[in-house]
């Protein structure tokens, strides 16, 4: 059983991972064969740094991930904390469930849903174009903003309730009280939404077509016209740069999730050592 459960895991992490390895490999090739690795070169990496399309796209895409993952974590940060002071459980389960409304829609159905919520509105106030960087960086924030809340939410529930109450009660006004007790120990949480929420926004294709105006291209937009021609190797050169800076944030997230946890079994062990 354990023989079989291993090959299964095997061939699943095959599946998953097979296409990525093929195109890291065939990023360094010196043609544009997908079949013949006829030999070693930079030379699809030095096209592409003089692709200056691309390289706009590659721009905006980097403005619009950022700007929506900051304002994100910001108004996601501020939703957790109001989420976890209510006392009524309804309304908690209320916040809770219009939180996982977006996350389960299908990208689809946000897509075209806020299109034409921006587009009625546009002509609502005789707009000349309905949709531009503003339609795009909304949408970004409303997908990007539960992950958010579901990030900061349990860093919340698991700090002490006292901290804060005991800051006040020494002189610390609420707002310096969250500042300076609060935001240290849910930091991790927030520096884990950000990175998710910047990583949904780089990668987001659906949302971002529906929502994008004639002016502004994001990469994945610009990756998916090309396909109406040719997909040239230098695709493959900028892919493989995303990929590894992705996999960076990612080992830094969970970084950061293991000394939480490290920091919280610490916490509780000096809690039971006092008390013994």
């Amino acid at each position: 059983m354990k023989t079989a459960s291993k090959i299964y895991t095997g061939l699943v992490m095959l599946f998953l991972f097979a296409p990525i390895a093929i195109l890291l490999v065939f990023s360094f090739n010196d043609s544009k064969s997908l079949s013949v690795f006829s030999s070693f070169s930079l030379h699809w990496y030095r096209e592409l740094f003089r692709d200056y399309e691309t390289l706009g796209a590659v721009r905006n895409t980097l403005i619009l991930a950022v700007s929506a993952a900051l304002i994100s974590t910001v108004m996601g940060t501020a939703a957790a904390v109001g989420i976890h002071k209510l006392k009524s459980r309804y309304m908690r389960a209320a916040m809770d469930t219009v939180t996982n409304i977006p996350m389960i829609n299908p990208d689809i159905i946000t897509g075209i849903s806020l299109m034409l919520m921006f587009v009625f509105v546009g002509r609502l106030f005789g707009a000349a174009t309905s949709l531009n960087f503003a339609t795009m960086l909304i949408a970004h924030i409303t997908f990007c903003l539960p992950y958010v809340i579901l990030q900061v939410l349990p860093k919340l529930q698991q700090m002490d309730r006292a901290l804060p109450e005991a800051a006040m009660d020494l002189g610390c006004t609420p707002l310096r009280a969250f500042l300076k007790v609060e935001v240290p120990e849910i930091l991790p949480g927030i520096v884990t939404g950000l990175i998710m929420a910047f990583t949904l926004s780089l990668d987001d294709f659906v949302i971002s077509y529906f929502t994008a105006g004639n002016g502004f291209q994001t990469l994945p937009i610009r990756i998916y016209n090309m396909t109406k021609k040719t997909v040239t190797p230098k695709m493959y050169a900028l892919a493989t740069i995303i990929f590894f800076v992705i996999l960076f944030l990612l080992l830094l997230s969970n970084l950061m999730d293991a000394d939480t946890a490290k920091a919280v079994r610490e916490v509780r062990e000096n809690r039971k050592a006092k008390k013994a």
